[in-house]
Parts: C-alpha cells; sequence; structure tokens
C-alpha cells in the first residue's frame, strides 16, 4: 500500500479518489524542520505540497522510500525537479487544472482596475455616506476593455484561456513566445455548448508587443532574471496596465512603483510578490494597484481538479510498482 504525505491540503474528491485507490494517506500539516523524520518513520512513498512546502536535495536524499513528487499546481520552483529525476523519482503537477482560474482572476483584476473597482472598494465604506458625489466624479472616469489591445508575455495553457476571455470581451489580443515570435498561433474558442471555432492569435517579439499594448499580463514561469524592468517600463504605452498572476519576481516591484508614481502606468494588478508572504508595504499601500494574495488558482473547481488530477497520475505511474 503506498504511503501519501499531502503536506499542503487537498480537495475532497481528491482525497476521495485517492483513498479509492486504496492509498495511506497522511493529511496533517508537518513542519518543514520535521519533514525528514516524519517521511521515514512513516514510509511515505508519495509527498504532495502546492507553493508552501520545500522539496529540496536533502530531504529527497534523507528519505530513501521516496517515489514520486508531486505539485498541486503549475509552478515547481519549491522543488528540486532535475535532482529528483536523476534520483529516478517521478515528479509531476496539474497544468491545465487551475487555466481558468488563473486566467478569470486576470480579468477580475483588469476590471478592477479600469473601472477604479480597486479603490472605490477602499473608500466607499470610508466616504460614501459623507463624499459620495465627490467619489462618483472621482471615479466615474473609468475605460471599457473592449477595443483596447491586450499583450499575454507567454502563450500557454494559461495565456491562451487569457486570450479565450479577452476575445470574448472584444479586446484585440497579440502574444509573445519564446518559441514563436512572429507569424501566428492557433487556439481554439469553445463554447458552451460544446462547439469550436479555431483563431489566430498574432505573435510579436516581446519588445514590440510591450509597445503596442494597451494592458500586458505574464504567464511565463520564474526566470533568473526580471522579465518586466525598467527598460520594459520605458517602451510601454503612456498609462498602461500591467497584470502579474504567475510568480513574484517576474515583475521588478520597485521599478513598478516608479512607474506608478511617475503616471508611465496607470494600474497594476500583482497576485504574487516578490517577498512571499510579506509583500513590500509600498505595493500595499499603493492606491494604483489592484492586489491579491497568491490566489491565481485557488478556487473549489481548480482545487477539485488539482486533486483528482493529481491521483489520476499517481495510479497511472506506481499501482504496477507497488
Amino acid at each position: 500500500m503506498l504511503n501519501i504525505l499531502i503536506n499542503d491540503g487537498i480537495s475532497p474528491s481528491g482525497e476521495r479518489a485517492l483513498r479509492d485507490a486504496g492509498y495511506n494517506l497522511f493529511l496533517d500539516k508537518v513542519a518543514q524542520d520535521d519533514l525528514k523524520e516524519f517521511m521515514n518513520e512513516n514510509a511515505i512513498d508519495v509527498i504532495l505540497v502546492r507553493s508552501a512546502t520545500q522539496v529540496r536535495k536533502d530531504l529527497i536524499d534523507a528519505v530513501p522510500s521516496l517515489k514520486l513528487i508531486g505539485r498541486g499546481g503549475v509552478g515547481m520552483d519549491n522543488i528540486d525537479v532535475s535532482y529528483a529525476m536523476e534520483k529516478g523519482l517521478h515528479v509531476i503537477n496539474t497544468p491545465a487544472a487551475s487555466s481558468t482560474s488563473v486566467a478569470e482572476i486576470v480579468f477580475a483584476h483588469l476590471f478592477a482596475l479600469t473601472r477604479n473597482l480597486h479603490d472605490s472598494n477602499r473608500n466607499m465604506p470610508l466616504e460614501g455616506e459623507s463624499n459620495f458625489n465627490a467619489l462618483k466624479k472621482s471615479y466615474a472616469a473609468s475605460k471599457e476593455l473592449k477595443g483596447k489591445t491586450l499583450g499575454i508575455i507567454g502563450l500557454g495553457r494559461i495565456g491562451s484561456e487569457v486570450a479565450r476571455i479577452a476575445l470574448g470581451v472584444g479586446m484585440r489580443v497579440i502574444a509573445s513566445n519564446s518559441r514563436n515570435e512572429e507569424g501566428t498561433e492557433t487556439i481554439a474558442f469553445s463554447f458552451f455548448d460544446g462547439t469550436t471555432v479555431d483563431v489566430k492569435i498574432e505573435m510579436q517579439p516581446m519588445r514590440e508587443l510591450i509597445k503596442n499594448s494597451d494592458m500586458i499580463t505574464v504567464h511565463i514561469p520564474a526566470q533568473k532574471n526580471y522579465v518586466i524592468g525598467r527598460p520594459e517600463f520605458d517602451l510601454m504605452k503612456d498609462g498602461a496596465y500591467l497584470v502579474n498572476a504567475a510568480r513574484g519576481g517576474v515583475v521588478d516591484e520597485v521599478a513598478l512603483v516608479e512607474a506608478l508614481e511617475s503616471g508611465k502606468v496607470a494600474g497594476a494588478a500583482l497576485d504574487v510578490f516578490e517577498n512571499e508572504p510579506k509583500p513590500e508595504i509600498k505595493l500595499l499601500m499603493n492606491p494604483k494597484l489592484s492586489l491579491s494574495p497568491h490566489i491565481g488558482g485557488s478556487t473549489l473547481e481548480a482545487q477539485d481538479r488539482i486533486g483528482t488530477e493529481l491521483a489520476s497520475q499517481i495510479s497511472a505511474l506506481l499501482v504496477q510498482k507497488v
């Protein structure tokens, strides 16, 4: 019987799927410093994590029973993936499960920014009764998304889902990928009744995309250097908007604050931060920022898909070997 440590939680449907497969589950959160001892005492075969638990070389070396590491979500920067695979371990994630959830939070932030909802939600409880007409006048200077150009940096699963929503809103969509800087890429636009239409997305080099976009959203893994820093902010249209729901460190937050204060960037949204879980106070207090605490993939539907997808992959990879 497989012993599975689920250290950062799992949906009820995922738990059921694993129990139905006959696996022995450990659901209590184990502190990072206690993982080695706990996993060895309980002969853990599989550890499932999200972003909180670190699975590094020292943990991999210390637990000889370990066969598989699973990440609920997309990014695996908290796991030493290459080393684990060199040691013969399976490493899995769920890249498709949270695509819709992340794409939707991008647009939640874009609507909030362009209609000033992020700021009015702060001030209406404080001044709505005493200063209603002034707030109404201030927030009336808002914008529509329809007809604007959205630049997507990274047209993978999440970027493609963002493109589908943008097309539905009536935006022009351009994208940039390291694998394809020019020409077009085709994505399937699906409707509620199951019908699909293929849509071509114009691809541009990233510098050109930045110059040509009214709004920019980033959907790439963590990099060694900033993808959006001072040179990129200088290239943007005056009054552009930026969303980062990918990874902290993709955007230079100091340069972002400078661009907001100068008016170069009209507003920005951050779901991820360089210093999680303690974002810089200059970000938290900036009225031009729409903020959320790294919840892009955290919907009930996404958690269900993550849990069942992990269970399916574990069974496919390990059931024949135990």
